[in-house]
């Protein structure tokens, strides 16, 4: 649940372990996605990191911004089975 003026955009991310290498090193500064409603989202692609296994980065995400567009939040979801 989103507060007041809080947006939620829903994406996925299949990133191999090597591809985040870049990211991790600092050579990409912002991750790009395209959310399930269509739309473009960049965010630092620090905020990716806790995510990151042995397998890259994989899964579902949602990503909460405030009214300015600014990060609050970013989660992985479980897939709705």
């Amino acid at each position: 649940m989103t507060n007041a003026g809080q947006r939620q955009f829903f994406f996925s991310v299949h990133i191999s372990q090597q591809e985040f290498l870049k990211y991790y090193q600092g050579a990409a500064e912002f991750a790009l996605v395209r959310s399930e409603c269509g739309r473009r989202l960049r965010f630092p692609a620090l905020r990716l990191r806790p995510f990151l296994s042995h397998h890259g980065i994989n899964g579902r995400f949602v990503l909460t911004v405030d009214q300015d567009n600014r990060f609050l939040s970013l989660q992985q979801v479980h897939p709705r089975r």
